[in-house]
């Protein structure tokens, strides 16, 4: 992950690669993995950073998507679940089994959603996690002990995956590295570069330098989630948009608002979705919503009814009320959602990738969501070489094992997150005994975390390491808006940067930050 190198690698031209993959996000950087590890040549840029967009800020699961159940969409499920437990076995250090309690509070509601839950336990086969089963009212409060006891009958227990969505797409770039990608962030898609009227490669634009290159190569791969309309126009202006946007967000509120290891699953909303109150890195997740959104942003921001949504439902179900402001952070993410028929009502369209392939050869993949990353990799690859362009070889994800993999986590609950990788933190500590300090009293972050993301995982700017490679910016938005000054300066003396750079990039990010401070 040495972005000088990749740079040089990308400019020199003395190279056609088998696939450019423009996009890292979960599914660019799941089709480099994917096409890499097969024994393709392939190059990935992504505009700005891994995952800046919607790939980190999800809900935070791995999980078959029980809303999906409900519409009887059963294959997406089963794909969903198998998914699942892939991911479970081959990025344990990021994924793990995370125990969900449906209350219920009408005489039918326990059994209706136990049974459905064993249909969710059998859909799962032999990669179910844990069975799941029905409680007592008595059990159902020990599990969620701050949960709005009056009419509670009971619950129904399950069991899904949890992860650390930013964390998981700078591994996935890491083992695309490892496969052999030449990987790239802050790199422009400027234009297409067309010979005999079918694709032969992308020209590039170093955002940090300003210098344009080409990259050619024998497919090129659209993975720009809520973007991808905009790369298909390049290379089909009269073509229509097959992509529509629904926004989702979610607060961040302290766990004593639900203490214990136990999320809340709230089977069932105003708008038809079910929302979640999930413990995270010590916090709780409380989301989402599903609004339809006219525009695409690289920053969307929170809607006041969503705002009043996602409290609203929360305080139906807990004991105490949380108010603006016990609220720590708050953030949006934008869905790439494949249009079928003119329903307005984006929660009724289901997760479902979709591949498209352009008459110049242009590969454009979207829909699906973190969970079936891994298969929509493997058959945007495979579409690739049935057209023609690369050799057939065997996908060898299903048991390919993602940079970091361990079963031993660290004893450190911050560096946990970083599974094998947490030693060199440790060694950089070992080294420098001022490296260990805390980036700031409310968070969990060491400095030598920065020097690590900076020369480990390409890291750039303070935005990287705040929002993406640690998660400051989500678990306490004030605190990260504090510790941006100590993060520019380590940055600053990594990356060899002047005062003026550190200076611009404290300004940068406050600006940023205050986007995701909850105001009512």
């Amino acid at each position: 992950m040495n972005r000088n190198s990749a740079i040089q690698c990308l400019t020199d031209g003395a190279e056609i690669f088998d696939l450019v993959v423009i996009g890292g996000g979960a599914t660019g950087l799941g089709v480099a993995v994917d096409a890499a590890s097969r024994g393709h040549r392939v190059a990935l840029i992504e505009q700005l950073d891994f995952a800046k967009g919607t790939s980190s800020r999800s809900t935070k699961l791995v999980h078959g998507g029980v809303r999906y159940l409900r519409q009887g969409n059963i294959p997406l499920v089963r794909e969903a679940l198998h998914e699942r437990g892939l991911l479970y076995a081959n990025a344990p250090h990021l994924v793990r089994d995370m125990r969900f309690v449906i209350p219920a509070y009408a005489f039918w509601e326990t059994p209706f959603y136990g049974i459905g839950m064993k249909a969710y336990d059998l859909l799962a086969g032999k990669l179910n996690l844990a069975p799941s089963r029905m409680l007592g009212r008595r059990e159902t409060i020990e599990r969620l002990p701050t949960i709005e006891t009056r009419g509670l009958r009971g619950g129904v227990l399950y069991h899904d995956g949890q992860f650390d969505d930013s964390r998981l797409a700078i591994n996935l770039a890491q083992t695309a590295v490892e496969q052999g990608a030449v990987v790239a962030n802050y790199v422009r898609a400027v234009g297409l570069i067309k010979e005999g009227g079918k694709l032969a490669g992308v020209e590039a634009e170093d955002a940090e330098t300003g210098k344009q290159f080409l990259i050619r190569a024998r497919t090129v791969v659209n993975a720009t989630g809520v973007f991808v309309d905009q790369i298909r126009k390049r290379d089909e202006p009269s073509t229509k948009p097959v992509v529509t946007v629904s926004q989702g967000i979610h607060l961040v509120l302290p766990r004593e608002f639900l203490p214990g290891d136990n999320a809340l699953m709230i089977p069932k909303t105003a708008d038809g979705r079910v929302l979640f109150i999930v413990p995270w890195h010590g916090e709780l997740i409380a989301g989402t919503t599903d609004t339809p959104v006219p525009d695409v942003s690289l920053e969307p921001r929170a809607l006041d009814e969503e705002k009043e949504f996602v409290l609203g439902h929360v305080a139906k179900y807990l004991a105490r009320d949380p108010g603006p402001s016990d609220v720590r952070s708050i953030y949006a993410g934008l869905r790439p959602l494949v249009k079928r028929g003119n329903s307005g009502n984006t929660a009724v369209l289901s997760r479902e990738h979709t591949i498209l392939i352009s008459a110049s050869g242009l590969i454009t993949v979207t829909g699906g969501k973190w969970t079936t990353y891994r298969k929509m990799a493997e058959d945007v690859v495979d579409r690739a070489e049935s057209s023609g362009n690369l050799a057939k070889r065997p996908c060898r994800t299903p048991d390919l094992r993602i940079h970091g993999w361990t079963r031993n986590p660290d004893a450190e609950i911050a560096f946990q997150e970083y599974g094998a990788d947490a030693a060199g933190i440790h060694s950089l500590i070992a080294g420098d005994a001022s490296l260990g300090a805390l980036l700031h009293p409310s968070l969990p972050h060491r400095r030598a975390e920065v020097v690590w993301h900076a020369r480990n995982e390409m890291a750039r700017t303070v935005e990287d390491v705040l929002a993406r490679r640690t998660r400051a910016l989500l678990l306490d938005s004030k605190a990260s808006i504090q510790s941006a000054a100590e993060v520019a300066s380590l940055l600053a003396g990594e990356l060899g940067r002047p005062p003026q750079w550190e200076a611009e990039q404290v300004a940068f990010y406050r600006q940023l930050a205050a986007g995701y401070v909850f105001t009512p």
